[in-house]
């Protein structure tokens, strides 16, 4: 059965770092310093590097990679400890740093989804779904519930896949500062801004009618949107998760269309859309941004967690670490979040307007996450399509696998439950088995399996989180596993349990939440993460922010780092 959190925390002595980050304190003076080893902070690190800048990077825990971190909790088992599938990781920021030659290896997630049914789905009797690269497999999949949407998933597919490729130059450009274009009287300023608003002239250029289209996707519940196009349940919800995964709404909430549309827009491996699973876990993505920026001559801590941000006369003059060192640099660049950079962070009474934290602090950082990582001795066997005799691994671990999504109701109703302070008795499960692809992170014969399950609250009926509770969720968790794959409770080595609070207190995401802060639109894109400062600088000269509390958001993708560099770069 599953081990206890106690001997989960004696084990994880044996945590291994994936990085030759240094221990200790940096010397001497820099010209940037950078707060947090996460994905973003390495990448803005490495493009200053480049640039020719002194750089060092402070990390607080003994581990870099912030949320893309991998850990040994359970002996002979690599966990992907927060972030699990890699789309969303700049193309740009993969040729800029050469993260392949830094040995970045990335399995194409194919089929991309699983979703096994409680009861079979339709007169055809079928038990599962099964969505990915081989079209004529997934229309006869979809077809054994609705011919007809297995016809129009085609045209679903075209459509959002337009939808996001206009949208994607949006990801590798700053935004302009709408507040500033309406502020300034001053004609230069003015172009400035009205220069960086061409990509989403373009973008609005390029779609032309279809921009109706997009923004029905930005506004809409994606319940009214896949109702209009798809009539089983089946199919509505595998495609729903995608809308509410990490945030804190359900298929119902209008703008929900974004968070699904967020989901399209990557790519691995030349395919566009297309998720993967990273060789080694995810630390293995922040090992090669940081191979990348040492090798530009950054230098990486560890175990150098930052205290405060020095500011005297409203500019930045470095950082003061927990121990009462110092680290001199005139430029600061946090990959903390808004909460922890702004509030935490920086001296009472140094930030200049009282209406910039006001901002920050109206920034909504719900989260509904609970991630629960497991070692297992066999692979689950699923009802629905049970396991072959040879031991052979059926493709269907290859993606990700759905349950308690039989329907959106499913879906709602664990929303619901949250809403009133608790859970429900069949929590949202996107389940993963990276090592059906990737055999160095499970002894032989042996499996990592990774829980994404929400809707959680971070504090259990008001209150926080206790052990008993925590065993509780674990396996209201794990017999509804039971029910899909019998006997995955009896194949569980060990588990490792992440509530909204504990990615908080480990990884520093505010509120659990997974993208720094809602990626809904009003806090998306000019609005992130303050109107006044979406360009990555802040109302103390020097301080910028890297992370992804910034445009664009969350998710794997490195283009806060890099575009936040860039802004230090043309201001340097």
């Amino acid at each position: 059965m599953y081990q206890s959190r106690s001997l989960l925390r004696q084990r994880s002595l044996l945590q291994r770092s994936l990085c030759t980050a240094k221990s200790g304190t940096p010397n001497g003076r820099f010209d940037c310093a950078v707060i947090g080893a996460g994905h973003n902070g390495l990448v803005a690190a490495a493009y200053l590097a480049g640039a020719g800048k002194k750089v060092c990077v402070l990390e607080r825990r003994h581990v870099i990679g912030g949320a893309a971190v991998t850990e040994e909790i359970v002996p002979g088992f690599k966990f992907s400890r927060c972030s699990y599938v890699l789309s969303l990781l700049r193309p740009k920021v993969m040729e800029d740093l050469q993260l392949e030659r830094h040995g970045l290896v990335v399995y194409t997630r194919d089929p991309s989804s699983y979703t096994p049914l409680l009861e079979p789905g339709s007169k055809t009797g079928a038990q599962s779904l099964l969505l990915g690269r081989d079209h004529a497999r997934t229309h006869r999949s979809i077809a054994a519930f609705s011919p007809r949407d297995a016809d129009q998933f085609v045209r679903y597919e075209e459509q959002m896949g337009r939808l996001a490729a206009s949208l994607e130059p949006l990801l590798d450009n700053p935004p302009f500062n709408l507040h500033h274009l309406l502020a300034s009287s001053g004609l230069r300023a003015k172009a400035r801004e009205l220069e960086r608003a061409r990509p989403l002239y373009r973008m609005a250029s390029q779609l032309g009618p279809q921009l109706l289209q997009l923004y029905e996707l930005l506004t809409a519940p994606t319940s009214r949107i896949l109702d209009r196009w798809f009539e089983s349940e089946p199919l509505k919800a595998t495609l729903a998760t995608d809308s509410v995964i990490g945030a804190m709404i359900s298929p119902d909430t209008p703008g929900s269309g974004y968070v699904l549309l967020h989901h399209v827009m990557g790519g691995v491996n030349n395919i566009p859309g297309a998720w993967g699973f990273v060789h080694g876990g995810m630390g293995s993505v922040s090992k090669a941004i940081a191979e990348s920026a040492q090798a530009r001559g950054a230098k990486i801590f560890t175990d150098a967690p930052v205290s405060h941000i020095k500011v005297v006369n409203g500019k930045t003059e470095g950082v003061v670490l927990a121990d009462g060192s110092e680290v001199d640099a005139p430029v600061v660049l946090s990959n903390a979040t808004p909460k922890v950079t702004f509030e935490n962070l920086l001296p009472p009474d140094s930030l200049p307007e009282d209406d910039f934290l006001a901002s920050v602090r109206r920034i909504d950082y719900a989260s509904p996450v609970t991630k629960i990582n497991v070692a297992v001795s066999r692979l689950p066997n699923f009802l629905a399509d049970p396991n072959p005799v040879s031991g052979d691994c059926p493709d269907h671990f290859h993606g990700t696998i759905h349950l308690n999504s039989d329907s959106c109701a499913m879906i709602d109703t664990a929303y619901r439950a949250c809403q009133q302070g608790g859970y429900a008795d069949r929590p949202v499960i996107e389940m993963t088995v990276p090592s059906s692809l990737d055999d160095s992170l499970a002894p032989k014969g042996a499996h990592v399996v990774q829980l994404f399950t929400q809707y959680t609250p971070k504090l259990l009926h008001g209150k926080r989180w206790t052990q008993e509770d925590k065993d509780r969720y674990t396996r209201t968790v794990f017999k509804c596993i039971d029910d899909y794959a019998p006997g995955f409770s009896a194949s569980v080595v060990g588990s490792d349990m992440l509530t909204p609070q504990d990615l908080e207190e480990t990884f520093g995401l505010t509120g659990g939440n997974i993208f720094h802060g809602g990626m809904s639109l009003d806090q998306l894109y000019f609005m992130r993460p303050t109107p006044e400062y979406c360009d990555y600088r802040s109302p103390i000269g020097g301080l910028y922010l890297c992370g992804s509390g910034a445009h664009p958001g969350g998710g794997v993708m490195g283009a806060p780092g890099r575009l936040c560099a860039l802004e230090v770069l043309r201001d340097s």
